[in-house]
């Protein structure tokens, strides 16, 4: 239930040094399909992926789909665990508190979106409207039927721990200590498999951490960044085999 401006406190910090292009991930119903279509947008030669939650997903199946041209991988509060069947019953029945509010209208919708407060921050931000308004209106921009070919998605996506070992690229892997969402042990998981990683427990934030400690998330980020940039100038430097 995001849009472009989940990266805002990234892309203001970077505005001006880096081309950053932010893929839509409330089109398809398939993270394959979304990953395709991401990949279709960039220039030519090498990128850095990120990815926050669903859009981890993604940037997983980036490296899979174009491990080549993957320069660095980060990732934010999400997985790599396919959906356990509990998971996906839950989100069946957001889908259809999703489907009944529908036909109530947007404003329907966005109670139902708001109902999902609780659980995406840390409690210390319950009482921070402007948080909680931005939070409203991007799930309100995506929609109900977005919302629900991303839970689809996400339903049928597949188990990437097999991949991570071979993503061999300086990464990142960023988790609020209390999200409910994607707790912090998946993110521990992941920094566990994947062979150049920093792995950044952001204090004091759930879900959103992007969003709850921006300063501390982009700081990991910035770092991350110039790890890809010295691993690309070590890899330029090398003679071409024989």
């Amino acid at each position: 239930m995001n849009d472009a401006r989940i990266w805002r406190p990234l892309t203001t910090a970077i505005a001006g040094e880096r081309t950053c292009h932010v893929a839509p991930t409330h089109l398809h119903d398939s993270i394959a399909e979304s990953a395709r279509n991401a990949i279709a947008a960039m220039p030519a030669g090498a990128f850095a992926v990120a990815g926050f939650s669903l859009g981890g997903y993604v940037a997983q199946e980036v490296c899979r789909q174009a491990g080549g041209r993957v320069a660095g991988l980060g990732l934010l509060d999400t997985g790599a665990r396919a959906d356990a069947e509990e998971v996906k019953e839950a989100r069946e029945r957001m889908i259809q508190a999703v489907d009944g509010a529908e036909g109530a209208g947007t404003s329907a919708f966005g109670q139902v979106a708001q109902g999902f407060a609780a659980r995406l921050v840390h409690a210390s931000r319950m009482q921070d409207r402007e948080l909680l308004q931005l939070l409203f209106d991007m799930a309100s921009t995506g929609g109900s039927k977005g919302f629900v070919r991303q839970q689809r998605a996400a339903m049928n996506r597949v188990d990437t721990r097999d991949l991570l070992p071979r993503i061999r690229v300086p990464a990142v892997v960023v988790c609020g200590r209390e999200d409910q969402i994607t707790p912090f042990g998946l993110s521990q998981e992941m920094a566990s498999l994947l062979p150049d990683t920093e792995l950044v427990a952001v204090a004091e934030a759930g879900h959103m951490s992007i969003l709850e400690q921006p300063a501390a998330v982009v700081a990991a980020l910035l770092r991350w960044l110039r790890r890809v940039d010295a691993a690309s100038a070590r890899q330029a430097q090398r003679p071409a085999s024989i």
